[in-house]
């Protein structure tokens, strides 16, 4: 007996991985013990340190001889 997956059966598994990973993940984002990682990278847009490199450099000038 030849064993031969139609094309819904591959969707099927598809879908059944695809819902897996969404488990995954949403178990990982929402465990308790990532909360502090997570907390803290909450507040990263609001750091007002600059960055290394923006720190030093001057501001460039434009000449104005032509």
């Amino acid at each position: 007996m030849a064993s031969v997956m139609s094309s819904g059966m591959i969707r099927g598994l598809g879908t059944v991985v695809v819902f897996l990973a969404f488990v995954g993940l949403a178990l990982w984002v929402f465990s308790g013990k990532r909360s502090p990682e997570f907390a803290e990278a909450r507040l990263l847009p609001f750091a007002d340190e600059p960055l290394s490199g923006e720190a030093t450099q001057e501001p460039e000038t434009r000449s104005t001889r032509p």
